[in-house]
């Protein structure tokens, strides 16, 4: 799918964006794979990694989704964009709204804009399950993002450039998540913990980046991708890495809530369920673009919600370990949270 194709990933260098460089240059032959991100440094250290040397179709751009010419400017030739930049720690934009704002909501705007008057074809925004019935400015911001994604679509009229978004879940061990945090405390004897009883998705990024490449390959344009994943509670995911250690109560912090939904009662109302995904269309009038996903699903029941309690896919504590077993956790002495 995506040979000869010049790919661009916002947010390239954080914890998605380099599982999806590596899996996009193992499994395709890109004629350009762009690295688009406002850190140098982590730039650097990918380069590390992936030098243009070995991998002549990579590009590392320095820049920020900000800057509306530099986003014109870095998609000048693109066929298909994933956009990945954010900032996506709930303390962090609590305290720092209108950053949150600028990146997540103005930084969204700008990629579309250049993806329209650059005539990208495909642009996937990836999105998360706070953005489902916001409580907190980080999923308020995603939501704003999602609503953007699906409505330019409407924007982009007759051209060539379509639009769609992935929301999912916890990623496993990346970077500021709870795994390498309470892998690092677990020498202390003691785990922090919000609530014993709050409930999260999971998904690994492995998984995480291939459900994008599917979902690049099925979309046509103003589609919510949500893949179906198992829940697990916070005091599981604590005794399956620490199973030694005492858990500490200290209670939900601002904006966090107990269990997650990825897909609200209303929403449910547009929803399609697949074998191994639901597909959202908030704006069902995009269907004239190609019914395969709405004809290949089936309706979502009355009063359907996709919420990490009720789920009926759970993860066991020995399914967690052996899926830990299998991924590199980031160093937490040296990635930023």
């Amino acid at each position: 799918m995506f040979d000869g194709e010049s790919i661009l990933i916002t947010g390239g260098t954080g914890s998605f964006g380099r599982r999806f460089v590596d899996t996009i240059l193992r499994r395709f032959k890109p004629r350009r794979l762009i690295i688009f991100s406002r850190d140098e440094w982590k730039q650097q250290e990918m380069a590390q990694l992936w030098s243009p040397t070995d991998h002549p179709s990579l590009r590392y751009f320095i820049g920020d989704v900000r800057d509306r010419d530099r986003m014109d400017r870095a998609l000048d030739g693109v066929d298909t964009v994933v956009h990945a930049a954010a900032l996506k720690h709930v303390p962090v934009c609590e305290y720092n709204p209108l950053e949150a704002i600028k990146t997540n909501v103005l930084g969204a705007a700008n990629v579309i804009d250049a993806a329209i008057d650059r005539g990208v074809r495909r642009v996937i925004a990836l999105s998360t399950d706070k953005a489902a019935a916001p409580i907190n400015l980080y999923g308020a911001t995603k939501l704003c993002s999602d609503k953007l994604f699906v409505s330019a679509n409407h924007y982009a009229g007759g051209g060539s450039t379509r639009f769609a978004v992935v929301r999912y879940g916890n990623v496993v061990g990346s970077r500021g998540s709870v795994v390498p945090l309470f892998q690092k405390l677990r020498s202390t004897g003691v785990l922090p913990i919000t609530d014993p009883r709050m409930t999260r998705f999971w998904i690994t990024l492995e998984r995480g980046v291939q459900f994008v490449i599917d979902s690049l390959g099925r979309m046509s344009g103003g589609e919510i991708f949500v893949p179906k994943l198992p829940s697990m509670r916070l005091a599981d995911l604590a005794l399956a890495i620490a199973p030694e250690c005492q858990l500490e109560t200290v209670g939900i912090r601002p904006g966090e809530r107990l269990h997650e939904t990825m897909i609200s009662a209303d929403d449910a109302r547009q929803t399609r369920e697949h074998d191994d995904h639901y597909v959202i269309r908030q704006h069902p009038e995009l269907a004239r673009f190609s019914r395969e996903e709405i004809d290949g699903g089936r309706p979502c029941e009355e009063d359907f919600s996709y919420r990490s309690d009720t789920n009926t896919e759970w993860l066991t504590v020995e399914a967690l370990q052996e899926m830990l077993s299998t991924i590199a956790l980031p160093n937490t002495d040296q990635d930023s949270p």
